[in-house]
Formats: C-alpha cells, sequence, structure tokens
C-alpha cells in the first residue's frame, strides 16, 4: 500500500481537490490512477436512504484515496435500477447511457494524462459495467472495475459479517455497517427489525424485486454495526493494492501483468 501521495481522509461525498493536486499527485506515480464511484438512485427499504449504492460506492472510493495515490472523481448518481421500479422514488437510467458516460469519462481522463481508471461499483444491477472494462481492456485500454464479489466476500469473513453475500443482497448487514460507520446520519430507524430473506431469486431479472419483498429488503439488517462497517471499508482499502499495482505497473495499457 502506497502512502505517497495519498489524501487526506476528511473527504465528503464530491472530493475538493484542486487541479494544482492533481498535478503534484501525478508527478509521483508511472501512471495515473483514477477513481470513479458509480451508485444508484434506488429504494433500500424504510431505513436506509435511496442514495444508499451512491454513499457505500463514495466511502469505498474516499478510503482507497486515502490510501493510495489516486484521482478521486465525483460519484455517477444514477445507474440501472430498473428491478426497483415498483418503489417511489427509483430512478434509472439505460444501461447503454451508463456505457457511454463511464466510456466518456475514461476518453476524458486519458486527454488530460490520466491514462486508468477504476470504476468502484456500490450497485449490483450495474452488470453492464463489466462489459464497459471488458471493452476497455480489449481496445488496450487501462480499466478495472472494484470491488469484484472475490474482494466484498474477504471483507465480510474479516469484518465478522455474518450474512452470506447471496442471503445479504439489498439493504442488509453489509449497506447498514457501512452506513451506520460512514453516514450514521442518514439512517433511520427500523433496521433492527427489518430482517427478510429470499435466497432464491431466480426470476429477479424478469419479475423484479417486488415478487421477492414488500419492505424492498433481502437481508439481515438487524446485525448490523458500525464496527463492521468500519471493518468492511479497512478490508476493501488492503485488497485494492494489487488493482494498484496492476494499474500503475510499467508497460502498455491492457498488456496483461503478474
Amino acid at each position: 500500500m502506497s502512502g505517497s501521495g495519498a489524501l487526506p481522509a476528511a473527504y465528503g461525498v464530491m472530493p475538493a481537490d484542486t487541479t494544482e493536486d492533481v498535478r503534484a499527485r501525478g508527478a509521483g506515480v508511472s501512471r495515473q490512477v483514477a477513481v470513479l464511484p458509480v451508485g444508484s438512485f434506488e429504494q433500500h427499504g424504510p431505513y436506509l436512504p435511496l442514495a444508499t449504492d451512491t454513499l457505500v460506492a463514495c466511502a469505498v472510493a474516499r478510503e482507497i484515496a486515502a490510501a493510495y495515490p489516486v484521482h478521486l472523481l465525483p460519484p455517477v448518481t444514477l445507474s440501472c435500477s430498473h428491478e426497483h421500479a415498483a418503489w417511489p422514488g427509483t430512478v434509472s437510467i439505460s444501461s447503454v447511457t451508463l456505457h457511454a458516460v463511464v466510456r466518456d469519462i475514461a476518453d476524458s481522463l486519458r486527454r488530460s494524462g490520466v491514462e486508468s481508471l477504476v470504476v468502484v461499483n456500490g450497485h449490483g444491477g450495474n452488470y453492464v459495467l463489466g462489459n464497459v472494462v471488458q471493452e476497455a481492456s480489449a481496445r488496450g485500454e487501462s480499466m478495472a472495475l472494484y470491488p469484484a464479489a472475490e474482494d466484498w466476500e474477504e471483507a465480510r469473513e474479516r469484518a465478522g459479517v455474518v450474512t452470506s453475500l447471496l442471503t445479504d443482497m439489498h439493504a442488509g448487514e453489509i449497506e447498514a455497517s457501512i452506513l451506520l460507520h460512514a453516514h450514521p446520519e442518514f439512517l433511520r430507524p427500523g433496521h433492527e427489525s427489518a430482517d427478510f430473506t429470499a435466497d432464491d431469486r431466480r426470476h429477479l431479472l424478469t419479475t423484479g424485486m417486488s415478487a421477492y419483498t414488500e419492505s424492498g429488503v433481502i437481508g439481515r439488517p438487524s446485525l448490523a454495526s458500525a464496527e463492521k462497517g468500519k471493518g468492511l471499508l479497512a478490508a476493501l482499502v488492503e485488497n485494492f493494492e494489487p488493482y494498484f499495482r496492476l494499474l500503475t505497473s510499467a508497460g502498455e495499457p491492457g498488456t496483461p501483468r503478474g
């Protein structure tokens, strides 16, 4: 983990860099890396805000930026939340639009000298982000998607999160824990008694979430704690190191590196 050029942890949802901060940080690395949080604006039960996924993505990206010399970007706050359309307040954009937005951001970054982009995804329904990264890599560009399922699984175990990733699908132990740590002011009463599980969701893409839960919750938020949220973020920061090393290694962008 590199502390050289790292940013202070006192970040809100929006980064506070100046152009000189970016210039100075870029001078200390072989290849500049930008980190883009991508969230959503969708229902998260009666106790978590619609912006939960954005807040989670920003919390992960902010902690990464405090530990590594990366260029922290403002979040993409609307994404692909079509499965949550039955609940008021949910707003979605098409996968085509999200794909274009992320690609445009990557193109713009490269024109300003930032060669590598990490997309920090806070919403599981943003399947298209995997395609964005695959296609960028095929073009020889330097891009990664974080966290992978393996990163979440390792973080869950190390933080003492009891619920499996399958069961903890939405507004559960993981998301409530991260908000209890990073943004407790946004959590409303009720998570302590909102547990609901539905592990067999094979028709989710056809029926949407409303076929599996009335409350909008699938998970066990009663087990959430600020301590677990802190542990999750700490583990994800540590797990980011091989991504950083991969993207800043010498060689042409897109070249496999060990």
